[in-house]
């Protein structure tokens, strides 16, 4: 008995019959058998083509000078020039010059006593005033917004003398007290006589606008 025993435990397990292995072993498995062919492929992105770049024809050099003219602006004629011609057709002008802010209305031969005085103006010079706001005659009148362009006229003036006022004393006290301070003053003054007074005619002040005069 002991050696029958000792051969079934010893019997190799390749004696074992198939048919108790084979059933407990496939038991578990499930095959699919439409599926056993598929096979799966990566789908790559579409790309769009890319258009093909256009050649620029080539230009062949050119050596030589180029003329290039700029268009000039036309010349508009002043707003003014029918004024300028009938005020100029008067016997006589007016025109209020600023000297320093301090204004004047003169016409040709007067005498401008300025209040102050001109500083490197010597008797005999001659100045040209600039700066005026009111030109006119008899009938017609032409007003600066605040100056009349000085194309516009010429108006000339010649420093004739200068001249002081007399000396002044000026006394000057305070309460309790008997001191008194004397203040002397002397102010010097300028004296013109406008020479001329000019009002232009329109083609010459066009073509002074114009920059040709």
């Amino acid at each position: 008995m002991l050696l029958r025993t000792l051969q079934r435990t010893l019997r190799p397990l390749t004696a074992l019959p198939t048919t108790t292995t084979a059933p407990s072993l496939l038991r578990g498995l499930t095959t699919t058998p439409h599926l056993h062919n598929l096979t799966t492929t990566p789908i790559s992105p579409i790309t769009p083509p890319t258009p093909p770049i256009p050649q620029q024809p080539s230009i062949p050099h050119q050596t030589g000078t180029l003329n290039i003219t700029t268009p000039t602006a036309p010349t508009t004629p002043h707003p003014s020039l029918a004024l300028l011609t009938a005020l100029k057709s008067q016997p006589a002008q007016y025109i209020t010059i600023h000297i320093h802010k301090f204004p004047f209305l003169v016409t040709v031969g007067d005498l401008v006593r300025l209040p102050f005085r001109l500083k490197d103006a010597a008797v005999g010079d001659s100045l040209r005033i600039t700066h005026a706001s009111v030109l006119g005659s008899r009938d017609y009148t032409l007003k600066g917004s605040p100056w009349i362009d000085p194309a516009l006229f010429t108006c000339r003036a010649r420093v004739v003398e200068e001249t002081s006022e007399p000396m002044r004393v000026k006394e000057k006290t305070k309460r309790r007290n008997r001191r008194i301070k004397k203040v002397k003053s002397k102010h010097r003054y300028t004296v013109l006589r406008i020479s001329e007074l000019v009002v232009k005619d329109a083609p010459v002040m066009a073509a002074a606008a114009a920059g040709e005069v």
